[in-house]
């Protein structure tokens, strides 16, 4: 079978056709940049993906990790693709290129990031946890640790984690026990415990920088008082040159139902007394440098999950097309009638149909976004540049928790449409879907998304964002109404959106209310709702670049001629597709959504109300 992971006729229509990605050279950030160099970027990462990333995934997943005398080896087929990831700067691709990355534009970075991705999150991790530590220390580090850490951990030399889990502290930060205690030269001591550490500890890379969250003693109770400090693994001397072992000890990995590959690690900060740490940004503020990087990381968490249902699906088609079993149902009382391909059975269409309307809208959304922090840097207009930010802090509990939820659901069906053998690991979706759950529950579970959504970022600037997030689909809606054959659709969606706000409103006075716990057991489905339309939003849109391209190739034919042009022809065909796509998405799935937000809207108070009891023995 074919290895897939996505599709490049798709992501070139986001791309180009839909949200116009040559436009970027236009810049002067990237007037060296253009069409040729974006193209030659984005094959070599899928050549690479394919190539490398994925048959690694693959064999790490059989072979796990190996955790002896406090140290981690990671499977041996993962370091010939981790050298080629340090060697074709992978690891920081919109970074400046004098600290080691390549100066790509975001939104080709996601296109980019899909295909290292879509094969599965193993090996990635090591490329998401470096980055994202550095990108912390460029933010808030000193000159000293800038130069100290930085450039080496954009270009791989040495990894780097997050370290907020406590055995008594998840989700809560603010319960944490970690202390750090002044030295007198600038360092802390640091002691405590943590859990559930992404890449704590592996042999990949020399050394490894723990930003670490701990409290000062004295310091306030709760995230008001929380420090970020960073440890690293073997000490760094002023002129960066490694020194004495730090007393940063890997306790034990976890077995995981997924993501073999990757370590997720308990470690002991300061079991001897020895551990020293310097502190990043100010006192008291570790949560705000913190967030930095758990907002990228929720970002890149839904590019993952999105880019895992792209490679599921793509297997499922490629399967279904060569899968032959039973009679076309036109046969079915024929018994002399061949078994058919079962792409040709109304309910496989179906889940194939499901599939691809996800995808398609997931890449459209996480690459709409991607565009959004390149109008933030780059915006012609402050209006413009506002917007953007604004834009993405209120998608970012969407992207995360949306799209690993709808991605996990995408393997799901993935399996499903294998029938029995998608449930044995010969293969390949038995090991997505494994590795695809992860998503919804690390960086911040996806219920903690929806809280976060409802609480703080549908009140922004006194509800003015979510008006402008409604107002950006107004304006694909009154495209729609004007380009033949999508009026049906576009009022569907106007609908949709309508109700969408009703209910929003709804709920922000619900949640300010003695009612405010009930408002709060339904943050997790008004957020899937919201994803639900933004699907709609972005499907819709597609189809009105697709529409007036089909038209053009199909324009005088007759049905038949039609039919037969769209089978032919390959951009006919995927134009097609895309109008396929939103129609049935828009009259078959929002229907569904409106029910949910008339739910929703109803206020009931079951879950808040049934007693602690009722729930069983």
């Amino acid at each position: 079978m074919a290895q897939q992971i996505s599709d490049r006729r798709d992501v070139d229509f986001v791309l180009y056709e839909q949200l116009n990605a040559e436009a970027l050279a236009k810049n002067e950030r990237y007037q060296d940049m253009n069409r040729k160099m974006f193209d030659m970027v984005i094959n070599e990462a899928r050549n690479l993906a394919i190539k490398e990333i994925l048959p690694a995934n693959e064999e790490a997943d059989k072979v796990g990790l190996k955790f002896e005398n406090n140290q981690v080896t990671v499977p041996e087929c993962f370091h010939r693709p981790w050298e080629l990831l340090k060697e074709g700067e992978w690891i920081a691709l919109t970074e400046d290129p004098e600290v080691g990355g390549q100066g790509l534009p975001h939104l080709i970075t996601q296109a980019v990031s899909e295909y290292l991705g879509g094969p599965g999150f193993s090996l990635i991790c090591f490329v998401g946890t470096a980055h994202g530590a550095a990108k912390m220390i460029e933010h808030f580090g000193t000159e000293a640790q800038k130069n100290l850490y930085m450039k080496r951990m954009y270009t791989g030399e040495w990894g780097g984690t997050m370290v907020l889990t406590e055995a008594e502290a998840g989700s809560d930060l603010g319960a944490l026990t970690t202390t750090a205690t002044p030295n007198g030269d600038g360092t802390y001591s640091i002691s405590g415990n943590k859990i559930f550490i992404t890449c704590g500890e592996h042999d990949l890379a020399d050394n490894i920088i723990h930003p670490v969250l701990a409290r000062i003693e004295g310091a306030p109770a709760g995230t008001k008082g929380i420090s970020l400090f960073l440890v690293p693994k073997i000490w760094v001397n002023e002129d960066g040159s490694l020194g004495e072992d730090n007393d940063v000890v890997c306790t034990g990995i976890e077995e995981k139902l997924g993501i073999h590959g990757s370590p997720t690690c308990q470690m002991a900060f300061g079991s001897k007394g020895k551990c020293r740490g310097v502190l990043l940004g100010e006192e008291n503020k570790g949560m705000k440098v913190m967030f930095l990087m758990m907002n990228e990381a929720r970002l890149g968490v839904g590019l993952n999950a999105f880019s895992n249902a792209s490679c599921a699906y793509l297997y499922a088609l490629d399967y279904a097309r060569q899968r032959v079993q039973g009679r076309d149902l036109a046969d079915m009382l024929n018994k002399d009638a061949k078994s058919v391909p079962i792409i040709r059975h109304p309910d496989v269409r179906r889940m194939l149909l499901w599939m691809k309307s996800h995808v398609e809208g997931m890449r459209s959304f996480v690459y709409y976004v991607g565009q959004l922090f390149d109008k933030e840097t780059i915006g012609e207009t402050e209006a413009e540049r506002e917007l953007a930010k604004d834009l993405i802090e209120l998608l970012t509990p969407i992207i995360k928790s949306y799209c690993t939820e709808r991605g996990f659901e995408v393997t799901v069906q993935a399996m499903q449409v294998y029938g029995g053998y998608g449930y044995v690991t010969e293969y390949p979706v038995e090991r997505l879907l494994r590795d695809s759950k992860i998503h919804s529950l690390y960086e911040g579970t996806n219920g903690i998304q929806a809280m976060d959504l409802l609480a703080r970022k549908m009140g922004m600037k006194k509800g003015a964002v979510f008006m402008s997030f409604l107002g950006e689909i107004q304006k694909v809606i009154a495209q729609a109404k004007e380009t033949e054959g999508l009026l049906e659709s576009a009022k569907q969606l106007e609908a949709a959106i309508g109700r969408l706000g009703e209910v929003a409103m709804h709920m922000g006075t619900m949640a300010m209310s003695a009612d405010f716990k009930a408002a709060f057991g339904h943050a997790s489905p008004f957020l899937m709702a919201m994803g639900d339309v933004i699907m709609g939003w972005m499907l819709l849109w597609r189809a009105n670049v697709a529409a007036p391209k089909l038209m053009k190739l199909t324009q005088g034919l007759d049905d038949a001629a039609r039919i037969e042009k769209i089978n032919k022809n390959k951009n006919a065909a995927f134009y097609e597709g895309q109008l396929k796509s939103a129609e049935y998405y828009i009259h078959t799935i929002l229907p569904i959504t409106i029910g949910n937000l008339n739910s929703i809207a109803g206020g009931n108070k079951a879950v808040v109300e049934i007693p602690e009891a009722s729930f069983g023995s």
